[in-house]
């Protein structure tokens, strides 16, 4: 990195460096004795702070990339931020000299914008050895319809996406093969105690029957698209599927004792038989 006060540190992580400005030395102060009054006493060291704080930023992309920012803070409340392209700004008002020499240093500014290079994507490539970088877990999805409050002759039909690392991630709702955007709500993405993702994507819709909606997911964890369908009945064929399902039901009630009694008479007729024999 650079000394202090002659620029912004290198992408090394975090840094904190405390100067301590000296009493004058006990020779300089005895030299002064004898020829007038003794000198006032020294004020106290004064110590001043300053600190950096260095960030990458990676993606899970084949090679890998990285961008270095940095955030550095002196004793006098003077924050200063650097931005992705190695151009920095300040936070505070104090803060506003410094960058505004070293945004015109050329320098400084190539010095910046290749640590991404010599600092960040070496870390990446050590990172890809480990769990950090590699690791991917794919995603489980669900769909399942539901009454909409809002308005009683729609439907919600909610795509649940669940247990995904990492967490970038692309979720679209089709409607008979066309991507849908109006009546899409989107929940915010949620961490898991376990270092996955979750997320909810809603659509609300009016279902047709015979209409197949799916909801697609693309995650760097799958070779391709994942989908879940789900098809629209219209509210006659549903009723009559129902009472189809409940005839069938009460059926099987009225026939089971029916059936024992049948069993049990052939049963007593076989013994009676065998007794004759």
């Amino acid at each position: 990195g650079t000394g202090l006060g002659a620029g912004p540190a290198a992408c090394r992580g975090g840094v904190s460096r405390a100067v301590v400005v000296p009493a004058p030395p006990a020779e300089l102060r005895a030299a002064g004795q004898g020829a007038g009054p003794e000198p006032s006493p020294s004020p106290p060291p004064r110590a001043f702070l300053y600190q950096i704080k260095i960030e990458c930023y990676f993606t899970n992309a084949p090679g890998g990339s990285g961008i270095c920012t940095g955030t550095s803070t002196t004793g006098g409340g003077r924050a200063l931020r650097q931005r992705p392209g190695g151009v920095y700004v300040a936070d505070t008002e104090l803060g506003r000299p410094a960058p505004r020499g070293w945004n015109k240093d050329p320098a400084i500014l190539a010095q910046m914008r290749g640590e991404a290079d010599r600092f960040c994507r070496h870390n990446y490539e050590a990172a890809q050895t480990g769990e950090e970088v590699g690791r991917t877990v794919q995603p489980k999805v669900k769909v399942s319809p539901m009454k909409s409050e809002s308005q009683p002759h729609s439907h919600l039909l909610v795509c649940s996406v669940t247990g995904f690392y990492p967490s970038g991630i692309e979720i679209k709702w089709l409607k008979n093969g066309q991507e849908q955007t109006a009546g899409v709500v989107s929940t915010e993405l949620l961490q898991n105690g376990d270092w996955t993702f979750q997320i909810l994507v809603m659509l609300e819709m009016s279902p047709r029957r015979g209409d197949v909606y799916t909801c697609q997911v693309e995650h760097i964890s799958l070779r391709g698209p994942l989908t879940v369908h789900w098809e629209a009945q219209s509210d006659s064929a549903r009723s009559k599927m129902l009472t189809g399902v409940g005839g069938f039901v009460l059926g099987l009630i009225f026939l089971a004792p029916g059936l024992l009694i049948y069993l049990k008479n052939k049963k007593g007729e076989r013994l009676r038989v065998g007794a004759r024999h």
